[in-house]
């Protein structure tokens, strides 16, 4: 008879996980106000600062799929280090570039860093975490780098007032790095024992996340193979090439794929759109930081509550209602515009929206680990990340390019049609591509 399983520590999964990401994102919190405030103090146009404060997001979305390439040969916690190391040269740079486009080659290095650091987290969590606890786990795991983003910028300027140059929140950064890079070099991994600066052995990686239970039965199979209708094995190869992997899960790629897209598209442009709608509605800037502050509390509150959602009801539990509620949030917010009480509207929706997203905290990343090959996740979540990616990417043009052609309610009402196009594509493809006891 075997032996039993060994019981699944989760304190050391949090130590070697959620330690470091809450490190990284508290750096990255804290310089993201900070980079167009820096370019302009570099001689920096408007437009030239805008342009340079966006090339961590064009960074990170250029870096999503070659980085699942890094992180499959060299293993997750080496390419974390890795990518903390990378991201302190770029910091660097920013610190002592001396013109703007010194700046911006700093930044773009920080943002390519950020996305082989994001996927090798979400790979290293993927083939760590049970089944039964994943949702719940990365859930929790996108509300430590909500807590980094929210705790940032107050840490950030702290110290530029002490110290009264704008350089110097780059600094937080390269500690936060240093000190991710610390923890990770000092605790072993609760899978394999690994410590320090080398790779595991990739054969044992897959156990960690199935041995703490029962034989997967169909279902959960279903879950480590590839889509039914592919025709395609997995390769079973530490070497899964980027364009391989594209080939291979091209389906599930441009079907769920699209909905993820429209999740992050729905989810970035909610941070545009709330700010310039409070502009269009007459609110002062500090009402209108209180409001947009108070939302994010709400966002923020309910992340451990979404995976509890996922893990009881199932994938779509969470992010159909997360879909519809940011759907009809923009319906809303386009209608109240006329409306001698729009301020209160604007108040309500808010915080409606809030409720939206953060009952939909981790679906991306749970579903990424849903479809990913258990064997070598990462080249398969590289190419996931970047459909989030795209879309939080294209929302914000999308809605300064409708505005600016139409108005802010027709930006509104856009956002909200996408939000319903993307229930439908969920509600369709969730189905086909997970096992029912996912769904």
């Amino acid at each position: 008879m075997p032996s039993a399983a060994p019981a699944f520590d989760f304190r050391a999964v949090v130590l070697s996980g959620f330690l470091p990401a809450a490190l990284f994102a508290i750096g990255e919190g804290a310089i993201i106000p900070i980079i167009p405030i820096a370019a302009d103090s570099l001689g920096a146009g408007l437009a030239f600062a805008g342009f340079v404060a966006s090339l961590i997001l064009v960074g990170e979305l250029i870096g999503d799929v070659p980085s699942g390439v890094v992180v499959a040969r060299i293993g997750e916690r080496n390419a974390m280090i890795g990518a903390a190391a990378v991201s302190v040269v770029g910091l660097l740079v920013c610190t002592w570039s001396p013109n703007p486009w010194v700046l911006a080659a700093g930044v773009f290095l920080v943002g390519v860093s950020t996305a082989v650091f994001a996927l090798a987290r979400h790979a290293y969590m993927t083939t760590a975490i049970p089944v039964q606890i994943r949702a719940r786990a990365l859930s929790s795991l996108g509300g430590v780098f909500r807590f980094g983003y929210f705790v940032g910028p107050f840490i950030s300027a702290g110290v530029v007032h002490l110290t009264g140059t704008t350089q110097s929140a780059f600094w937080i950064h390269v500690t936060c790095c240093l000190l991710a890079a610390v923890v990770l070099l000092a605790i072993r991994d609760p899978a394999t024992g690994a410590r320090g600066f080398r790779k595991p052995p990739r054969a044992s990686r897959p156990a960690a996340a199935t041995d703490v239970t029962a034989a997967p039965d169909a279902a959960e199979a279903a879950v480590t193979e590839p889509p039914t209708d592919t025709g395609a094995q997995f390769v079973q190869d530490e070497a899964h090439g980027l364009f391989r992997t594209i080939r291979t899960h091209r389906k599930v790629l441009l079907r769920l794929g699209s909905g993820a897209g429209l999740i992050g598209a729905l989810r970035a442009g909610r941070q545009v759109i709330l700010p310039l709608w409070a502009v269009s509605v007459g609110l002062d800037d500090a009402t209108a930081a209180l409001v947009i502050g108070i939302a994010g509390a709400v966002d923020f509150a309910l992340f451990y509550t979404s995976g509890q959602i996922m893990d009881r009801w199932g994938r779509l539990a969470s992010a159909l209602p997360c879909m519809l509620g940011l759907a009809v949030s923009y319906f809303l917010l386009a209608w109240s515009g006329h409306l001698d009480t729009r301020v209160g509207w604007f108040v309500g929706i808010a915080i409606g929206m809030s409720l939206a997203n953060g009952v939909g905290s981790g679906i991306l990343m749970t579903l990424g680990a849903d479809l990913a090959p258990r064997a070598h996740p990462a080249p398969f979540l590289g190419a996931w990340r970047f459909t989030g990616d795209f879309g939080q990417a294209a929302a914000p043009l999308l809605i300064s390019a409708v505005t600016a052609v139409a108005s802010i309610a027709v930006a509104s009402g856009v956002m909200g049609v996408l939000g319903l196009v993307g229930a439908g594509v969920l509600l369709r493809y969730v189905p086909r591509y997970l096992p029912r006891r996912l769904r």
